[in-house]
C-alpha cells in the first residue's frame, strides 16, 4: 500500500526524466518491482558515472545498444536488456523483438556488416525480426535481414545467417539450421 501510494509515484516522476515513461507500465514495475532496481542501477552507471551511453530504458552496463530508437520491444520484456554482453547494433535498420522473447547473455543482433571494398564503411542495414516467444541462447549471433517465426529456439553459439519462418523449431550450428521440431 505504502509503496503504491508514495514510493511508486515518486520513482516514476524522478526516473521519468531519464527513461521512457511507458516502461513503468510493464510487468517488471507493476508486480515484481525489480524494474526500479534496474533503473536505479542503470541511472547510476550510465547517467551519473557515464561508464556507458545512457539509454531510454534500463540496461546492463555491459550491454551495447546502438540507436535504441530503432529497437522495437514490448514493455514487458525489458529484461532482455539486462543480459550482460548483449550487442544490439541497429545503425540503419530496425530490430523487432517479439513479445515474450528471451535473449541470453552475449547475444549479437547485427543489422549491418562492413562493406567488403571499404572496411571503414557499413553496408545498408537490413531489419532483424524476432517472433513472439523465441528463445535466443547464449553467444548467438543473428545477422542482417534474418526473420524468425514465433516460438523459435536458437541454441547457444549458433550463427543465424538466414530467416526461419517455421514455428516451434530449434536452430543450431554455424550457420544455423533446423535440428528439431517440437
Amino acid at each position: 500500500m505504502f509503496f503504491n501510494v508514495f514510493v511508486r509515484p515518486f520513482f516514476n516522476f524522478v526516473l521519468g526524466f531519464f527513461f521512457d515513461r511507458k516502461i513503468f507500465a510493464g510487468r517488471y514495475f507493476a508486480k515484481r518491482k525489480i524494474g526500479y532496481a534496474w533503473c536505479l542501477r542503470s541511472l547510476f552507471q550510465r547517467n551519473i558515472l557515464r561508464l556507458a551511453k545512457p539509454l531510454p530504458f534500463p540496461a546492463c552496463l555491459t550491454a551495447s545498444i546502438n540507436n535504441p530508437e530503432n529497437v522495437v520491444y514490448d514493455i514487458d520484456d525489458i529484461n532482455n536488456f539486462q543480459s550482460p554482453g548483449t550487442y544490439i547494433q541497429s545503425f540503419s535498420a530496425r530490430i523487432v523483438i517479439g513479445k515474450g522473447t528471451y535473449i541470453a547473455p552475449n547475444v549479437g543482433l547485427i543489422t549491418a556488416n562492413h562493406d567488403l571494398d571499404d572496411l571503414d564503411k557499413h553496408c545498408k542495414g537490413k531489419d532483424i525480426i524476432l517472433g513472439k516467444k523465441c528463445w535466443i541462447g547464449m553467444n548467438v549471433v543473428i545477422l542482417p535481414g534474418v526473420e524468425l517465426a514465433d516460438e523459435v529456439i536458437v541454441a547457444a553459439g549458433a550463427v543465424v545467417t538466414k530467416s526461419c519462418l517455421q514455428s516451434r523449431v530449434v536452430l543450431a550450428g554455424t550457420p544455423a539450421k533446423i535440428i528439431k521440431s517440437f
